[in-house]
């Protein structure tokens, strides 16, 4: 398996800020030859904790050389601040990592209730909170199925989803429940075998009895121990399930339920703008997915505590318009209008869904931020489909067909182990509609109340892009939204490894065949190639 850089060899002797001065980058881009030894078959912690930012080549870790980046390239040399947008579940501002990068409107006198810097917002300070109080929604497929049978395609597909997703969530709340009842019970069984209630597999395996009950009991435990790890852990992921099952039934899949309602406005009418709040946090349960997203992109750098984000001279300004839920197309467009009149060059949006019945708001607003020169970078889904046969909005064409606008970039998710299994298998891919792939399993980032979480998704694999985004940005100052996003692309590291596909072992597919450049994304050869653009060496 070879991994291959597209640019010609050769020292490039070209440098960072056209007409800024600054010296030369003097480096060739990553072009070595990888083979499947590389993949790892264990991580250290702290290996786990920084994958995504290290370089294969080095590593043997296929991460975007951001590490490298910084060392080689960006060591001593000064960029500019550049804004990103995050529309996302809402942030934890006050977050230890993210305080000293969240974006200030300093055109708003905060707390005096008045528009002062007129752009329609009253004491947005941090951005704009779309949702209001409102933490839970249906799915789109839930809302198109309330409305009723209008004889269109839409209705009949989203109906026949709508039964089997909820189907689906009552037997998976019933068997989840099921397990942990069980599981709890055996808990009790064997902890007043063995007079405690701290004990491991080991322990479970030694135990001898004349008690059917309490043989019973270990035997559960030991399989379910030896699959998944401590009682507490498997009682952990068991609650999760049936939250998320729970959730689903009451919230996303019940057509008696209506999130909007708190809200005030009608989500139904794009001129309807007077609602929200400038709460961008929310809920802090509810901000977890956000705030991860956040410090993938910009966590503070080298302050010796959590992790680093993948960009330095970067603030992220905050809209939250994505609920547990899907998020109605009319918040995203303005969402996506309000971080380009204020300021943003790049936005991040780790979110999606497979209907958009309103979808041309969206377009819309997408083709405002192209006429704006700002990058849209969006996360491919987790439903590991081929996004050439399956929808997934927002998106930047239709059937396949041209681009509307080239300001947009859809990021699919790797895994850490180089190899067959270096494609997450949730996630979505596709030659025409995904166009570059990023770290996205396991990746260690900031989470609500000064805490930090492993979450994995494309919606952690979207982000690194932006942060790569934003650092081109910050450094070439001069290069456009298509130019930056083209540069991702073309700058990657390809593969000719085959790869086991949307978790799929029997579904091998050579690498560069899932997405539109067939490449991961690589900070390090990003920078080199940016260099050389903006002192127009090569043309895109």
């Amino acid at each position: 398996m070879n991994i291959k850089f597209s640019m010609a060899s050769g020292a490039l002797a070209i440098g960072l800020l056209a007409g800024c001065g600054a010296a030369p980058i003097d480096l060739d881009p990553v072009q070595n030859t990888a083979t499947a030894d590389f993949a790892k078959n264990s991580f250290t912690e702290a290996q786990y904790k920084n994958w995504g930012h290290a370089d294969l080549l080095t590593d043997t870790i296929p991460g975007m050389s951001v590490i490298k980046a910084y060392q080689d390239i960006l060591n001593n040399r000064e960029g500019k601040k550049v804004i990103v947008g995050v529309v996302d579940s809402g942030i934890d501002i006050n977050h230890e990592d993210l305080t000293s990068v969240i974006w200030v409107n300093e055109d708003e006198i905060p707390g005096n209730g008045v528009d002062d810097d007129k752009n329609g917002f009253v004491d947005d300070i941090h951005g704009w909170n779309f949702l209001g109080a409102s933490n839970n929604e249906n799915l789109e497929m839930t809302r198109i199925v309330k409305k009723g049978d209008d004889g269109s395609e839409m209705y009949k597909k989203a109906k026949a989803e709508f039964d089997e997703k909820s189907s689906y969530a009552k037997q998976g709340l019933s068997r989840y429940t099921e397990i942990y009842e069980m599981v709890d019970s055996a808990d009790g069984v064997v902890q007043e075998q063995l007079g405690t209630d701290s004990y491991n597999l080991q322990d479970i395996q030694n135990i001898t009895s004349e008690d059917e009950a309490v043989v019973k009991a270990a035997k559960a435990l030991e399989y379910w121990m030896s699959r998944v790890g401590s009682v507490e852990e498997i009682k952990k992921e068991l609650e999760g399930g049936i939250e998320y099952f729970s959730d689903q039934l009451e919230y996303n899949l019940n057509p008696e339920f209506d999130g909007r309602t708190v809200v005030g406005d009608d989500p139904y009418d794009i001129t309807d703008t007077n609602y929200g709040d400038n709460n961008v946090t929310g809920d802090l349960d509810h901000a977890t997915h956000g705030t991860h997203v956040a410090g993938i992109i910009a966590a503070s750098r080298n302050n010796g505590i959590g992790m680093d984000g993948v960009a330095s001279n970067t603030e992220i300004m905050v809209l939250r318009a994505v609920p547990n839920g899907d998020e109605y197309d009319k918040d995203i467009a303005l969402a996506i209008r309000y971080a380009v009149d204020n300021g943003a060059k790049v936005i991040n949006g780790s979110f999606g869904k497979g209907y958009y019945p309103n979808k041309e708001w969206v377009y819309d607003a997408l083709r405002y931020a192209a006429e704006n020169d700002v990058l849209f970078v969006h996360a491919a889904g987790n439903d590991s489909n081929f996004l050439d046969e399956a929808e997934n909005y927002p998106n930047d064409q239709e059937n396949n067909g041209p681009e509307f606008f080239d300001n947009v970039i859809t990021v699919g998710a790797l895994n850490w182990a180089y190899g067959e299994q270096m494609v997450a298998g949730f996630s979505n891919y596709g030659k025409v509609n995904v166009d570059v792939f990023a770290p996205g399993t396991k990746i260690y980032a900031t989470t609500p109340e000064n805490n930090y979480e492993y979450l994995q998704g494309t919606s952690m694999a979207a982000p690194g892009v932006a942060g790569m985004a934003a650092l081109i940005r910050s450094y070439f100052p001069k290069l456009s939204a298509s130019q930056v996003k083209h540069i991702i692309m073309e700058s990657g590291l390809a593969s000719d490894a085959e790869v086991i596909v949307a978790g799929d072992p029997n579904n091998k597919q050579p690498f560069s065949s899932l997405s539109k450049s067939g490449k991961m994304a690589n900070l390090y050869n990003a920078l080199i190639m940016a260099d050389k653009v903006s002192r127009k060496k090569i043309k895109l």
